[in-house]
Formats: C-alpha cells, structure tokens, sequence
C-alpha cells in the first residue's frame, strides 16, 4: 500500500501537511474537508485504493486543513473556516508547484472547492463535488436542508459517538457489517480531528452560504450526490442546476463518504476530467488466500471478562499485521477473533501462518489456519470474493488447534520447497463442489 511523503507548507502562522501522489499530466487535488488526516487515510483501504486510482492517471494532491490531522492544530475559539480551507488550498497548490489543477470536494469539503473555483478559475481546469451542499440549514427559499432544531440533534448524537464505530455505521451503513472498514474509518475521524474540535467546526458550517457563489463557477463541473442520510440528494441536484453547464450524476447509495463508493465512480471522475476512460486492469487475479481464527475464542472471553479479551484482540490484531506486511501480504480484513489476507505466493503465505502460530502463542492464543491458491475477485473498497476465499474458509474449519491446513493446490505450488506435508485425506467442503484433498504444513 501507498504511503507517500508528508511535506509541510506555511500559511500565516499555521504549517500545512500535505502529499504528492503520482506522475500524470493532470493535477488533482483532493478537499475533504475537517475530517482529514493524509497520514492514517492510507491505512483504511477503501480509501486508499480510491486515492490509488486517481493517482495511477493524475498527479493527486492531498493535505490537511488547519486545525486538522497533522496540519497545526488551532485553539478552540478560532474556527477553520471556508476562507481558511481556500487559502489553506491555494498555498498547498502553490507547494505543489501545481499551476492548474482538478479540484475534488468532498461534503464540506466542496464548500471550499466551489469557493476556490469561482475565485481562481485560472487554477481550476475542473470542479467535482462529492455529496456537496451550498447551504445546510432550511430557509424560506431553500426546503431542502435540516431545520435548525433538528441540526442541533444531529449535533448533540455527534457530540456522543464521534470516532466510534456507531457513527461509522450512520455515515455509511451499507458498510457497517465490515468490521475492517468500520474499524478503520472510525479511527481516521479521531485522527482528523477531536469531538470538540468536530462539533465546533460542524456548528460553524451550519451557518455557511455558498449558493450565490454558484453562478459564478466558470469551470467545467461534475456533481455527484447519494441518497445518504446526511446531505441528501437535493443538495447536489440543487448545486448542479445552479453552477452554469454542470453534469449531475445520481448514485444508487445512501454512503456519505467516498471511500464507501463503488470504484466505477472513480471511472466517471476520470472520464469527466480527462475526457477518457483507461481500460480497466483484469479485477481477477491469481493469490494465495489465507484465514485464521482464535481457538476456543468463547470461553476465552467468558473466563478473560469483556475488558481483558479486548486487550488481547488488540494485541492479537497486531500481530496479524505485523506478519502479514512482513511477509509483503495483503490484508483484507480481520473478521472477529480471526483474519483474511492474501498473498502472491503460496510460501509467503504459509511461513506467515506458521510466523502467526509462534508469535500469538506468547500471548496464550492458539489459532488454526486455511490456505487455498485461486482466483481471486477484486472487489469495491479493498474487498476481496469468488470461490477461492470460500474454499480458504472451509480448509481453515478442517484445522485443529495449531494446525495450517492447505489444499493440494498450495502443495503442489510449493514442491521442492522447505515445507513438509502430512496427507489429511479427502473430504468434502460445505458449500464447495467436488472432493478436496488437504495436508496439514509444516516446516521440515
């Protein structure tokens, strides 16, 4: 995965972060807004794999506010405001050495970009906006946002679950049963910013007016919106018919972020602000996948009690990474008291199931592991499917306590190597055609 250089410009008195990513012709710079931390965005990988493919056809610039992420921070009675955030872009682009540039906003976020593109059309060969608004609140000319009173409750449940997973899971609810993508956007907001910092600056733009900004975009303009909870898709179509010439593109989602969009959405921004689509590299490929699980994890957890077992999840998930990036795999996602991670190598993956065994012994944990090499689909965000994983899974549940089961597949993939095979016989997998041959792995 990307982690690109962190470099610092000055604005006034405050020291902007923020990252070049990629060699394309065409400047992109990304505006998300208060909630940004260039440096742990990388480690949520839907995201992640967004920012990969912006950046595999354009130079992506990145950064972070003022008052956010790794910027610097700002005391509590000065807001970052829209100005600032615009200013704030202005010097990045300037630092960036970037004379002209795509600009993409993302929810308040778009506030400054629609700002920017209307002050320096010069600087701006294209406008799109990601779940934007012009305004936020109701008014006798504007039905269409949250009624102040009812914006005061919205803020009050923020003030409550800020960086918990229970706000994850409003923000983008189809993806609130992915434990990986849940766990890793709620820990990106407490990067980006603190609950009193969040709400302070959320209250500030319920006061914030953009639509007499909009007849002034000069810019070719995308807007794209969803049917999330928070922004609407009135909003965007609001923006759209306001900015002269700009396309509107309705997405079949209630996600408010990015990141939770399917990938093809990166497609449209492409298409738009290059005039073409790429072919699309094969989303099949051939790994070696790779599940674990914690063995006798209930009563582990009754006789640890709910404080004790979470530390040791805690200790245990990082441990899985750990092993897994050592041995330069990939992992999709930790499920539970277990993981999914796959690699381009059979032998990688098993010495990590073995390195896995070792370490999480230290902590008293035993797991067992399941190996299968197959093709792979590559899915939205960083997610992974097709009949390899389901056969990865089933090997696993053949696995005693210690054990790393494979299937004939990874054994041939590894003839001659230092690993030994004991002959488990063939069985059948639930829910997997045919019959399958499995060996237990071990070092020789």
């Amino acid at each position: 995965m990307i982690q690109p250089e962190t470099k610092y410009t000055k604005v006034d008195d405050s020291w902007i972060a923020y990252q070049v990513v990629g060699d394309g012709p065409i400047d992109v710079c990304f505006v998300g807004g208060f909630t940004s931390n260039i440096e742990t965005i990388w480690d949520w990988p839907s995201f992640a794999r967004i920012f990969e493919r912006i950046a595999s056809w354009s130079r992506l610039i990145l950064f972070d506010p003022r008052g956010s992420g790794v910027s610097d921070p700002l005391p509590y009675d000065r807001e970052p405001t829209w100005e600032n955030l615009t200013q704030d872009l202005r010097s990045v682009l300037d630092a960036a050495g970037s004379r002209r540039a795509a600009i993409l906003g993302q929810v308040d976020g778009a506030l400054a970009a629609i700002l920017f593109a209307a002050t320096y059309p010069d600087r701006s060969s294209a406008l799109v906006l990601w779940n934007g608004y012009a305004r936020s609140t109701t008014a006798p000319d504007y039905p269409i946002g949250w009624a102040p009173e009812m914006q005061d409750s919205l803020f009050d449940v923020y003030d409550k679950i800020w960086g918990r997973i229970d706000m994850v899971s409003l923000v983008d609810p189809s993806r609130a049963e992915d434990a990986g993508y849940v766990r890793a956007m709620a820990r990106y907001m407490r990067t980006s910013s603190s609950p009193g910092r969040a709400l302070a600056t959320m209250r500030y733009y319920q006061f914030v007016d953009a639509r007499s900004t909009l007849p002034s975009v000069r810019v070719p303009t995308l807007v794209l919106a969803s049917h999330n909870l928070f922004i609407g898709i009135e909003a965007g179509k609001y923006i759209a018919a306001h900015i002269p010439g700009a396309r509107f593109v309705e997405v079949a989602s209630k996600d408010l972020t990015l990141a939770a969009m399917p990938i093809e959405i990166v497609d449209e921004i492409e298409e738009f602000v290059t005039g073409s689509r790429r072919t699309v590299a094969a989303d099949r490929v051939l790994a070696t996948v790779l599940f674990t699980d914690i063995v006798g994890s209930t009563e582990k957890a009754a006789n640890l009690g709910d404080r004790r077992w979470k530390e040791l999840l805690a200790s245990h998930d990082r441990t899985l990474r750990d092993e897994v990036q050592r041995q330069n795999g990939r992992l999709v996602n930790t499920i539970g008291d277990g993981m999914l991670a796959t690699f381009d190598g059979p032998g990688r993956a098993i010495r990590c199931a073995h390195a896995l065994g070792r370490a999480l012994e230290t902590l008293d944990i035993r797991i067992r592991a399941g190996l299968h090499t197959g093709e792979i689909e590559l899915r939205e965000g960083d997610d992974i499917g097709g009949i390899a994983v389901h056969i990865a899974s089933r090997v696993m549940h053949e696995a005693g306590p210690g054990e790393v089961i494979c299937s004939r597949t990874v054994k041939d993939l590894v003839a001659g190597s230092e690993f030994a095979f004991d002959d488990r016989g063939v069985c059948t997998l639930k829910g997997v055609p045919d019959q399958w041959q499995l060996y237990a792995v071990r070092q020789a």
